[in-house]
């Protein structure tokens, strides 16, 4: 059994230096560890050939975003299990270890994350992932741990060990085999959204998603864009779009993007209240793209086969959050 586990590398050199001493320490007798890097324009390169030679480097020639540098490096590895992991994490002793032989136990796991919890804060789960990820019925996503902006401090409350709808692309532990049957995330997002879209082709093609308390990382987060950028509002938006699009059964599927479209607009009329023009604009931008992507889309959708996947939240997250004031995955546990 071979394990990869693959930093994607953009102009990262001071994580690097920051982290990659972790991940070599507790992950090089289970697995090899490669930089992939993105294209990098500072001394990324160099500092990797100076201070870690006995690393794999794998350099690709510009910056193809999260979602294609990772299908252009994996094409260059072969491994039974591919580890997605961001240039931001400190891992922890048997982190590695222990999603594999949890996944190792079921060959229908597809895809699984550890515990991920803040580098700054290690007691508080952290936004891009926590104790696994959800999504309501309209496509917005939740994790336990996090729901919007309403982060928990970790209690224990989720150290169990359980099936999810989507894992973190921070720390994304994938089969090989289905990564290569599925053909890898979907190029076109660039970032944001991909790691929630492979997951829901995943379940789509009758794989799980699993959540492994036994394995715990911190991840700093946040560390490519900044947490308001215009640009980060066009592919969420557009992003979303685009999963709902290729993953939702066709019953659903024309309402769904219905009502989405409205409140994307009311999204749009808060950050223009709110003085964040470009975010507003992005909206828009977002929803262009959207139509125009429509026949690539189409195609897409044909091959995923959409049909109804367990553990979606039967349920607007919107409503439940803003009006019934339920602001941890706990309270939300009866809507599945």
């Amino acid at each position: 059994m071979k394990i990869a586990v693959v930093i994607l590398n953009w102009n990262g050199r001071p994580m690097l230096e920051r982290f990659l001493p972790s991940v070599i320490e507790h992950t090089s007798h289970v697995a090899e560890v490669i930089v992939a890097d993105n294209g990098s324009t500072d001394d990324s390169i160099a500092f990797m050939q100076s201070h870690y030679p006995e690393v794999r480097l794998i350099r690709l020639d510009r910056n193809y975003g999260f979602a294609d540098g990772y299908n252009r490096a994996f094409e260059q590895i072969e491994a039974d299990y591919y580890v997605l992991l961001n240039d931001d994490v400190e891992v922890t002793p048997r982190w590695c270890d222990a999603v594999v032989e949890m996944m190792e136990r079921d060959e229908k796991i597809a895809v699984a994350q550890p515990k991920l919890l803040m580098f700054d804060q290690k007691d508080t789960f952290e936004y891009a992932g926590g104790a696994g990820g959800f999504i309501d019925k309209y496509g917005y996503p939740f994790c336990r741990g996090r729901v919007f902006s309403t982060i928990e401090k970790d209690k224990g409350q989720y150290d169990d060990s359980c099936e999810i709808f989507w894992a973190t692309g921070a720390a994304l532990f994938v089969r090989a085999s289905v990564w290569k049957e599925l053909g890898g995330l979907d190029g076109s997002f660039f970032a944001h959204m991909e790691e929630i879209d492979f997951c829901w082709r995943c379940k789509n093609h009758g794989y799980k998603a699993m959540y492994c308390p036994d394995s715990v990382v911190y991840h700093v987060g946040g560390g490519t864009l900044p947490k308001s950028s215009p640009f980060k509002t066009q592919l969420n938006f557009r992003n979303n779009l685009a999963m709902l699009y290729k993953n939702l059964p066709d019953r659903r599927l024309r309402g769904v993007l219905a009502l989405r479209f409205v409140l994307d607009w009311v999204a749009a009329l808060s950050f223009l209240l709110k003085g964040n023009v470009g975010e507003f604009k992005a909206v828009f931008a977002a929803h262009k793209e959207f139509r125009e992507w429509l026949p690539m889309l189409k195609a897409k959708r044909a091959a995923v086969n959409p049909h109804e996947v367990p553990h979606i939240m039967n349920a607007s997250l919107l409503l439940q959050y803003h009006l019934m004031r339920h602001r941890t995955f706990q309270e939300l546990i009866d809507k599945f």
